[in-house]
């Protein structure tokens, strides 16, 4: 087999082409078969081998919900969350060392660290809040595991709300 990619003592690897269409039958035990002639390494990773011929005739449920109405957050969620990182591990290395909670850099921390963390919190509760109804009408379980995710959330919210004004009080 004739392949730029292979390098001496390297297993030749059956590949499909690159921009192939994926076969009609993706997702049965055939698709996941490597061609004749050769071994195969990882071939189940181009498409999944399903237990019984029976079992695919089930419609398979989408793996996603497209996003119709994107937060205005949604793409500074890590430009938030890494000064709250920063700042929260410079706290909490302040306090290991024996600074009380309610010192000035632990404070200035909180201070910098909880706004941060509350906005781009209550971005994503919406975001999660918005994608559990969305999967409602496609597959109810898994609305109400995002459903669950919120609740947990808000609990992690209100946490991180009472420990900032607990230490920023102090």
């Amino acid at each position: 087999m004739e392949d730029e990619r292979w390098e001496p003592g390297v297993p030749v690897l059956d590949r499909q082409p690159i921009g192939a269409p994926l076969p009609e039958a993706a997702g049965t035990a055939q698709a996941a078969t490597p061609a004749a002639g050769g071994a195969s390494i990882g071939a189940s990773a181009v498409a999944p081998a399903t237990a019984s011929p029976a079992s695919s005739a089930r419609p398979v449920p989408p793996r996603s919900v497209p996003e119709t109405r994107p937060t205005p957050l949604q793409k500074h969620y890590a430009l938030l969350s890494a000064p709250a990182l920063v700042a929260g591990a410079i706290a909490i290395t302040a306090v290991e060392f024996g600074a009380s909670p309610g010192s000035l850099p632990v404070k200035v921390c909180v201070l910098v660290a909880a706004p941060l963390l509350a906005i781009a919190n209550a971005d994503a509760l919406v975001r999660i809040w918005r994608s559990a109804w969305a999967w409602m009408p496609v597959d109810h379980g898994r609305g109400l595991f995002r459903l669950a995710w919120v609740v947990a959330g808000l609990g992690l919210y209100v946490l991180l709300l009472v420990i900032a004004l607990g230490v920023l009080l102090a």
